[in-house]
C-alpha cells in the first residue's frame, strides 16, 4: 500500500493513476492530519510526500515519521515545485528516501518509487566489526553495549561502511549510496557526517579509516 499526500488534487489524481496502472495499491490524503489518522489503522509501503501541505507541512511530517520507532522505517519519497539545492539537502538529511521536483514525467515517476521499494527490499541483518553492532531489524547501533543516537543518515553511512568492511568507499560512491545520484550538495557533507559520527562512537571512532584524498572505510 502507497500513501500520498498531496493537496493538489490534479497532481495527487496523476500520481495516483500512474500507481495504480503499475499494480500498486493507493491511499489518498489532501493534508497531514488525514494521513496521520489513517496511519493509526494501517502504516504504508511507502509515502509520497509533498512539502508544502495545508498545516503541518512535509518537513515536520517526515520529522515525526523518523522520530517514532513504529514508522521510522517507512520509506519517503519528497514530491515538491521547490528546486533549490537548499531544500533538496533539507529533505534528504530529515530521511527522505529520494526527492523529485515537480513537473516531472510519469515513467520517471513510477521508475523512482520502484527503485526506492527495491532497494529497500533488501532483508534485514545485524553487523557488527570491533565493538559496534548494528541491528537492521531495529535499526539500533550499540557501542561496547551502549546505544548510540545516530541520525538517519548516519545510521545509513554506518551500515554502507559496516557492509564494505575492508573496502575503501570513495566520497562520491558514499553520496550515491546514502545520499542518492541525484543529491548535487559538495562531497563535505560526507565529512560532516562522518566527524559526527566518529564522536558518537566514542573509543570505537578508529574504526573508521580516512583514506587520504579518495574516502573512508572500516577496518
Amino acid at each position: 500500500m502507497i500513501y500520498i499526500v498531496e493537496d493538489d488534487s490534479n497532481i495527487r489524481q496523476m500520481e495516483s493513476y500512474a500507481l495504480k496502472n503499475s499494480g500498486f495499491a493507493i491511499k489518498e490524503f489532501e493534508c497531514a492530519a488525514d494521513f496521520w489518522a489513517e496511519c493509526e489503522k494501517e502504516l504504508p509501503e511507502l509515502l509520497i510526500l509533498d512539502i508544502m501541505l495545508p498545516g503541518e507541512d512535509g518537513y515536520a511530517v517526515l520529522r515525526k515519521l523518523r522520530q517514532n520507532s513504529r514508522t521510522r522505517d517507512i520509506p519517503v519519497i519528497m514530491v515538491t515545485a521547490k528546486s533549490s539545492e537548499l531544500d533538496a539537502v533539507r529533505g534528504l538529511d530529515e530521511g527522505a528516501d529520494d526527492y523529485i521536483v515537480k513537473p516531472f514525467g510519469i515513467i520517471e515517476f513510477v521508475a523512482r518509487v520502484k527503485v526506492v521499494l527495491r532497494r529497500l527490499a533488501k532483508p534485514a541483518a545485524t553487523l557488527s566489526f570491533g565493538d559496534v553492532v548494528l541491528d537492521d531489524d531495529k535499526r539500533l547501533v550499540y557501542e561496547r553495549g551502549r546505544e548510540c543516537s545516530l541520525t538517519f543518515k548516519e545510521y545509513e553511512l554506518l551500515k554502507l561502511l559496516l557492509q564494505n568492511c575492508g573496502i575503501v568507499l570513495s566520497r562520491e560512491r558514499i553520496m550515491d549510496r546514502v545520499w542518492g545520484m541525484d543529491f548535487e550538495g559538495e562531497s563535505r557533507t560526507v565529512d560532516m557526517h562522518i566527524k559526527t559520527l566518529r564522536q558518537k562512537l566514542g573509543e570505537s571512532a578508529s574504526i573508521i579509516k580516512t583514506v587520504r584524498n579518495v574516502g573512508y572505510k572500516i577496518d
